[in-house]
């Protein structure tokens, strides 16, 4: 897809995402129902019955007569992004298509869609719907490091610097010679020392990266944690004896794309590594959405928003699914 059509798909969220805004509160997060934490809003005279531990002793010095603390519930929720920027994403099935010594991303979507681009319109979406309850929103761009942060803040100018920073990554498909994949782990780690306070923190990434789920679980002890894994269908979209590239890598591989036994172990593989993300995503107590490139991304975060009964652990045990449109 196009950067400007990209772009202009994405100028047209604001006006859908106030339905996944709403469906983003109502459903069971912690972070929402609990709130961020208790603020201190008044004192007044005790009342028979109040708590004993509530009571302000030094407004009940100032007037002679017992005062006690009143607090509301705060109940803001930071939204932090984290973004997979890595080469893998802006690939077809995570490989390259090599020909006559040309590297070309082969498509196979009448969308013309990389999962970077799928991942970049849920961001976008995911944001705007932020706005529309005035959550503060906070990103980071990711790959082998943690290549920009945007810390938590509100507003449409802060959310269209994100979505255009980005955006400037949206054709990265040559991969640098120091880079070797997403570190998603790290991305986590940074995470937990950013945020001080209850948090929904939501992973973009194809998930092509290993020993991520320690850091995940640490995190969705104190916040909200999201997997959300974009890929493309499984299903192999070259035909004949075709040479395979990792573009995080650049090892190479010969597949006979056009055998009935590779087909199957090429499906195989796919439903196995579906099912060990899965595993882990519950393991680390995080709800998980995979979505796939031919898929419509707003009907199905509002699906997966509005499916009642699921929160940061909740999920990974209504028998493990995935929500899809």
């Amino acid at each position: 897809m196009e950067t400007s059509e990209l772009f202009r798909n994405i100028t047209t969220l604001p006006i859908i995402s106030s339905g996944l805004a709403e469906e983003m509160l109502a459903g069971n997060f912690r972070s929402v129902f609990k709130g961020q934490g208790m603020e201190f809003d008044e004192a007044r005279r005790y009342e028979p019955g109040d708590d004993i531990r509530s009571i302000d002793w030094n407004a009940s010095a100032r007037f002679g007569t017992p005062f006690v603390k009143m607090y509301r519930e705060e109940r803001e929720l930071t939204i932090l992004i984290l973004l997979d920027v890595s080469p893998s994403m802006h690939t077809k099935n995570g490989a390259r298509e090599k020909k006559s010594g040309v590297n070309e991303v082969h498509v196979n979507s009448v969308h013309d869609i990389t999962p970077y681009e799928q991942g970049l319109i849920c961001a976008a979406l995911i944001a705007f719907s932020a706005e529309h309850t005035e959550q503060p929103l906070g990103a980071f761009l990711f790959d082998s490091n943690i290549e920009k942060i945007f810390p938590p803040h509100k507003g449409r100018k802060h959310i269209m610097s994100m979505i255009m920073a980005a955006l400037r990554y949206q054709k990265q498909i040559n991969p640098r010679r120091d880079k070797h994949g997403s570190n998603i782990a790290d991305a986590l780690a940074g995470a937990q020392r950013l945020l001080k306070r209850r948090s929904l923190i939501i992973v973009i990434s194809d998930f092509f990266s290993v020993n991520w789920e320690h850091e995940m679980a640490s995190l969705g002890r104190k916040h909200d944690v999201i997997a959300l894994r974009v890929v493309d269908p499984p299903d192999l979209p070259w035909k004949g004896l075709v040479t395979l590239e990792d573009p995080e890598t650049g090892a190479h591989l010969e597949a006979p794309a056009g055998m009935d036994s590779f087909k199957e172990s090429w499906l195989q593989w796919h439903k196995e590594r579906s099912g060990l993300w899965e595993n882990l995503c519950k393991r680390a107590g995080a709800s998980f959405l995979e979505l796939t490139t031919e898929e419509d991304a707003p009907s199905s975060l509002l699906k997966f928003f509005g499916s009642r009964g699921f929160g940061a652990h909740g999920l990974g045990r209504r028998e493990g699914r995935k929500y899809k449109k």
